[in-house]
């Protein structure tokens, strides 16, 4: 069902598509079918572990990240988007460009500053148009505010989310959008609220948690109604929260950069403590230069850190 022309379609219509739900516009999640992963086992046909790799992680719907290096914003996103619609699935984004992104960190970079962020975030927005999407906004941008170098820059990076929540609220109206609000032991639930009202997160379908990381579905899902619980008694509402569960199948060992002994998690799927459990980060991309990823640089797909999440080992 392909509802690209809805983008341009006349205010009125768009508020009236709003109310749309994109579970019921599509059939299924979309497995994206030139994933690292997915472009990795096509490359290496005749590796033994090829085969493993597609069936176990490329064949399985995931999200597709864009940032600084995915070129014209949109038409990244339209393109990605309208293939999806093309084949009824429902695609599953990652916005990654804020300003100091991972506070400089193994994956730090981000827009050059406040107003270009502005026109890639509205850009992002308008490239999914009116077509079905479930986008996760800015991992770790609020929980990593403390490492900020100033109230200015924290204010910033606030009015920024903001900023992204209403562009999603205005020109993706059938896409159900959520703030990420980190996981499930790094910012207590009662500052996590605070902070995700403060920018607004009930302009846009809720909170996502667990990015790239490795907490169990039942910790995160108890952090995740914790937030709505503080949200409901200091500002009177909740939202819908989801679960990134691609490498959380044993659990997290408090390490967070390429631990040993991880493991595949549930499939993407609605339900199961919250409202959707999905595979945000890429299984198989590294986290960075660290633990048993030692070498492979952050957003890197590595074959060996794949088949460590199949195995668990």
């Amino acid at each position: 069902m392909l509802l690209a022309g809805l983008a341009a379609a006349p205010a009125e219509a768009r508020e009236t598509a709003a109310a749309g739900n994109p579970l019921d516009m599509s059939n299924g999640f979309y497995a994206d079918p030139d994933s690292n992963p997915a472009v990795w086992a096509r490359d290496h046909a005749g590796d033994a572990r090829a085969a493993t790799i597609k069936s176990a992680i490329a064949a399985k719907p995931g999200a597709r990240w864009f940032g600084n290096w995915s070129g014209d914003i949109g038409p990244a996103v339209d393109s990605f988007t309208y293939a999806a619609d093309a084949a009824e699935k429902l695609p599953i984004l990652v916005a990654y460009n804020v300003p100091g992104r991972d506070c400089g960190g193994d994956s730090g970079g981000g827009a050059g500053s406040p107003e270009a962020y502005r026109d890639w975030i509205s850009a992002f927005a308008a490239g999914i148009g009116g077509k079905p999407a479930v986008v996760i906004v800015e991992p770790d941008a609020l929980a990593q505010l403390d490492c900020l170098p100033s109230d200015a820059a924290r204010q910033t990076r606030q009015d920024l989310l903001r900023y992204a929540a209403t562009q999603f609220a205005q020109k993706a109206p059938n896409t159900w959008a959520y703030v990420d609000g980190g996981n499930a032991t790094w910012i207590p639930a009662a500052t996590m609220a605070a902070r995700l009202d403060a920018i607004g997160v009930r302009t846009v379908r809720g909170f996502t948690l667990n990015v790239s990381n490795f907490h169990s579905t039942a910790d995160s899902v108890a952090y995740g109604k914790a937030v709505n619980a503080a949200l409901s008694s200091r500002f009177g509402y909740t939202v819908q929260f989801v679960v990134d569960t691609s490498r959380n199948g044993n659990g997290s060992n408090s390490e967070w950069c390429n631990p040993a002994g991880r493991k595949l998690g549930v499939p993407s799927q609605v339900g199961g403590g919250a409202e959707m459990l999905l595979w945000g980060k890429v299984p198989g991309d590294s986290d960075g230069d660290c633990g048993v990823g030692k070498g492979v640089p952050a957003g890197t797909f590595s074959p060996d850190l794949a088949m460590r999440l199949v195995n668990g080992t």
